[in-house]
């Protein structure tokens, strides 16, 4: 497979076949995302994107499930995924779900008659990056869609057919306010009854646009303490089925379950980092290189000094 950048998918689709169509993303705004800065977005030519189902298909390939990359390939013209797929029907009958990133603004822009073709064509997942359950924590980061807007295009893609798995990112809202992200974000989920979350908990980084507000004081982060406290509150009030995993990469502890089943379980590992690290000097989970080689300082200055206290 020729690919540009790093491979970027939800841990759902790690045993899937991933078909790259574009390369980076086409919306590629959010201040916190350092995923594709380094790259320019492209969608790839069809020829080359059959090519690869070619070559696939010659080594005895027969996928069931197709992921495809990179940031936003629903936001693909209609009549350019609708070519996609039915290529991949073509090449791999066989195939049960083709799955792929997609924004609420995607998702709005598309018919109901064109979602309903989607599903025809075996798309099945979705995941939206929803982030946040604050209107104003959106528009900050650059979300491009507001909570009503959210609910609107999920109510629509579930109407379809589909199915909705949702991004979020404990931390995101800033210091102090992980209760009321929490509870928030909390109502969204249980509202719109996503298959999987997945929270890539808050990450810093130095360049990202949100290092600008950082440096300025118009952005203050979380520490992980505060976003561990703000996963634990967000997982004690989801009320609905689905499967949860929590990463918190700096720290090193992941929190996955089903929910309702597993609720004590987790939030029993919770309490338990949770414990580990309060009351002990302030960390915070920041990133510093450039992509796709993310590294953690190992040097001893304090990046994040100016917020400890």
């Amino acid at each position: 497979m020729n690919y540009e950048g790093q491979i970027c998918r939800a841990p759902m689709e790690r045993s899937s076949f991933m078909l790259p169509v574009m390369v980076g993303c086409s919306y590629n705004r959010c201040k916190f995302c350092n995923l594709f800065r380094h790259l320019t977005y492209r969608e790839l030519p069809m020829e080359q994107i059959e090519e690869e189902l070619k070559r696939v298909k010659s080594v005895g390939g027969a996928p069931k499930r197709i992921f495809l990359g990179d940031g936003n390939a629903f936001g693909l013209k209609t009549s350019h995924l609708t070519e996609i797929l039915e290529l991949i029907g073509r090449y791999f009958p066989e195939c049960e779900s083709v799955n792929m990133d997609a924004t609420v603004t995607s998702i709005l822009k598309k018919s109901d008659d064109e979602l309903r073709r989607f599903y025809q064509m075996k798309v099945r997942h979705l995941y939206l990056g929803i982030e946040s359950g604050l209107d104003d924590v959106l528009a900050f980061m650059e979300k491009d869609h507001t909570i009503p807007q959210a609910y609107e295009a999920i109510d629509r893609l579930h109407a379809a057919g589909l199915i909705y798995d949702a991004h979020i990112m404990t931390g995101v809202a800033g210091k102090g306010r992980g209760t009321e992200n929490a509870e928030h974000l909390a109502e969204f989920l249980n509202r719109t009854k996503p298959a999987h979350v997945v929270n890539f908990s808050m990450f810093l980084h130095k360049e990202v646009p949100l290092y600008r507000h950082i440096e300025d004081g118009t952005y203050v982060p979380a520490d992980e303490v505060e976003n561990l406290k703000e996963e634990r509150m967000l997982l004690e009030l989801l009320e609905t089925e689905l499967l949860y995993d929590g990463f918190h990469d700096f720290i090193k502890v992941r929190v996955r379950g089903n929910l309702p089943k597993d609720k004590e379980k987790m939030l029993a590992k919770l309490d338990h980092t949770i414990e580990e690290y309060e009351g002990k000097e302030a960390i915070y989970s920041y990133v510093m290189g450039e992509c796709p080689v993310l590294e953690k300082c190992e040097e001893q200055e304090k990046v994040w000094d100016m917020w400890d206290n």
